[in-house]
């Protein structure tokens, strides 16, 4: 039997536990953090210390928090992102309830107790704030967002797109036709791709409408990673849509324009794309104009005094534009007597030694030739009216921009089909692959060109450009 001092003292204790276990917890919290904070994820809490930061990374995203609590689910999801991005951007952690933080959160106006989970997402580029991180709160959506901080969100980020079903690997893949036994039409695509993107909304609208009888899925295939899907399926430009059943691939969907209805249509009665008729050659249509190979050109060129030349491609848009224009002029020039020229085309993809010879790098191509010697190249030439005016009146055009190997630059442009005995020699080495007429390369060149002077001085690192004058359609739809 207790003596009363003892259940005074026992009551004490009681008190007390209290007490001691919330300073054990407090504890523990603190120090669990410490703990759960990935070595990748930069916690700070000094302006300086952040200002040095932004001067030294240019891809951060931050993420304030009211309290290191409001923060632990964050940061769980943000130490698997910052595994990923490893090297290519940079997670930071400021927690705004602490005393030596909350100035500099107050310096940034930055204030999380705003937020409805007290946290905040804030994303800087080159030094600078950027925007507000306001995408999915994923790992893939985020890892997807610092590798592209200014790219379009993922697909299944668009909540009209729910139905769809994405793949984002092999297996994945390989899962699904197995075990799928519903018809499936599966488009591979690509991020950047503006064919795909004018035909995601009808895709998903149909996914909706027709959900339990068929499966719409879509699949970025755009990465290295996947080329033996690519290369199984026959994904040569993007979309490339192809339609299973049980597994088995039948058929690819090639309207590329399809609303929703007219794939629930198609999805009917499956069946294989007809084959197109073969486009007539320019030259074998009805046209005055005179049509020249690498065996009559010379002749003709010195046959006739004032000859206007058109090099072009059966496949290239601008040139199919001219064409009506520049038959147009023929009419008007080859009908007269007097006439202060002739209009001639020759199609470079077919006579090639020609195309050679006169360095043609884009289409079309509209040079003049006097007295059998070429004499100018006229970019500014595409319609009747223009090209009637210049012949009757033929004046130098103004000197076209040097090409991009004929700039001074820290770029080492490789020249000839086998340059892989040049790139042996080097350590590292990024080489730019593009077309002079491809405008996604001429964007490009100059912060490639900014790159390669940056690493000038180094002696293991080395940018390197190769230009392609001639590209397969295949090649061509990574331009496009």
């Amino acid at each position: 039997m207790a003596v009363p001092g003892q259940r005074a003292g026992a009551a004490r204790c009681r008190g007390r536990f209290p007490l001691l276990l919330l300073g054990l917890t407090a504890f523990l919290l603190a120090f669990g953090y410490s703990l759960k904070l990935s070595p990748l994820i930069e916690k700070i809490s000094d302006h300086k210390d952040f200002k040095k930061l932004l001067r030294t990374r240019n891809n951060v995203l931050v993420l304030y928090s009211k309290s290191a609590a409001a923060a632990e689910s964050s940061l769980r999801l943000l130490s698997n992102v910052a595994q990923e991005v490893k090297g290519r951007g940079t997670i930071s952690w400021i927690d705004c309830g602490d005393t030596e933080s909350r100035k500099l959160c107050k310096k940034m106006k930055v204030d999380p107790n705003s937020k409805e989970k007290g946290v905040e997402l804030l994303h800087y580029k080159d030094g600078a704030f950027h925007t507000e991180y306001n995408r999915a709160v994923t790992l893939k959506s985020m890892v997807a967002f610092l590798k592209d901080p200014e790219g379009a969100p993922l697909w299944e980020e668009d909540p009209e797109a729910k139905d769809i079903v994405h793949v984002d690997s092999e297996k994945e893949l390989r899962r699904l036709l197995k075990k799928e036994d519903k018809p499936l039409l599966m488009m591979f695509y690509a991020p950047w791709c503006g064919v795909c993107k004018r035909m995601m909304p009808s895709f998903q609208q149909a996914a909706t409408e027709l959900k339990g009888k068929y499966v719409l899925a879509g699949m970025n295939v755009y990465s290295a990673e996947f080329e033996r899907i690519k290369e199984e399926y026959n994904v040569r430009g993007y979309p490339t849509i192809c339609y299973f059943e049980k597994g088995k691939f039948l058929f690819h969907f090639e309207n590329y324009g399809a609303t929703a209805a007219d794939i629930a249509e198609w999805l009917k009665n499956p069946q294989a794309p007809q084959p197109q008729a073969p486009e007539i050659p320019w030259a074998d249509e009805e046209n005055v104009v005179y049509h020249l190979t690498d065996e009559d050109f010379d002749k003709f060129i010195k046959d006739h005094s004032s000859v206007l030349v058109m090099f072009h491609a059966p496949w290239c848009g601008h040139c199919k534009k001219m064409k009506p224009e520049y038959e147009k002029a023929a009419e008007f020039l080859h009908a007269g007597s007097d006439s202060p020229g002739v209009l001639a085309a020759v199609d470079a993809t077919v006579n090639k030694a020609l195309a050679e010879r006169y360095h043609i790098s884009g289409f079309p191509t509209v040079k003049y030739f006097k007295d059998g010697e070429e004499k100018y190249t006229l970019p500014h030439l595409r319609t009747k009216k223009k090209i009637i005016d210049w012949l009757q009146n033929p004046e130098a055009p103004p000197p076209p921009e040097p090409a991009w190997e004929e700039k001074q630059s820290s770029v080492v442009h490789l020249a000839g089909e086998d340059f892989r005995e040049s790139l042996k020699k080097k350590k590292h080495t990024l080489v730019m692959f593009y077309a002079p007429w491809c405008p996604h390369c001429k964007n490009a060149i100059p912060h490639f060109t900014t790159a390669a002077e940056v690493f000038k001085e180094d002696r293991k690192v080395h940018l390197m450009a190769k230009a392609h004058h001639f590209i397969s359609l295949h090649q061509l739809s990574h331009f496009n």
